[in-house]
């Protein structure tokens, strides 16, 4: 388990590091960089279904796959195996078993609650970084700073045509070691996306 939530909250990492500003669009030109980041983050949030893929460089290389529907399922693949969370229950599946966990209430969902969005907002800054390509798709690219002054979080935060996120970047060292930290996502609102509930082993 504790491998499966470290995961969902670096790919919800977008989702959690600024306030929302529902009145701003994101696909607006006209919008300064916060308003545009902000305003994808709320539209990212309000996604019913997404893809993503995480990939770890650094003193260990991994890839780990996740979707997301809403309100409250998602479905990780990774090397120990495939994780569902419904919930506030998480089912680890590894070696044909399926153990059912409960999580402590409120564990997922605070990820994505609106409400925490708000407690760095004071301390958010944005910079564009001009458009990219990211596998064809045209991209604004923003250097994203969030969090206290004294160890802010820093990551690179791309947004398509449609406003939604279409890569995250974030790069730092732990235990000595630098990584490099990439989250790409896709399929928003894809009604094929469906997590079904798992059946516990005896």
């Amino acid at each position: 388990m504790r491998r499966a939530l470290p995961f969902l909250a670096c790919l919800l990492l977008a989702a959690c590091q600024a306030a929302p500003d529902p009145s701003t669009s994101a696909t607006d030109a006209t919008a300064t960089p916060i308003q545009q980041v902000t305003a994808s983050m709320e539209a990212f949030q309000q996604a019913r279904s997404f893809h993503a893929v995480m990939s770890l460089e650094g003193a260990s290389q991994t890839s780990n796959e996740l979707d997301f529907v809403a309100p409250d399922r998602y479905r990780m693949q990774m090397p120990i195996g495939t994780q569902v969370i419904i919930g506030d229950v998480l089912y680890l599946q590894s070696q044909g078993r399926t153990q059912k966990m409960q999580l402590p209430e409120g564990t997922v969902a605070q990820w994505r609650d609106p409400m925490q969005l708000k407690a760095g907002h004071a301390n958010l800054q944005v910079q564009a970084q001009g458009n990219s390509q990211i596998d064809g798709i045209a991209a604004r690219q923003f250097l994203v700073r969030n969090g206290p002054a004294e160890q802010p979080v820093q990551f690179f935060y791309w947004i398509g045509p449609d406003g939604l996120p279409v890569q995250l970047r974030h790069q730092g060292v732990s235990q000595g070691q630098p990584y490099t930290m990439t989250v790409r996502y896709s399929r928003f609102n894809d009604p094929a996306i469906v997590i079904d509930t798992p059946t516990a082993s005896e």
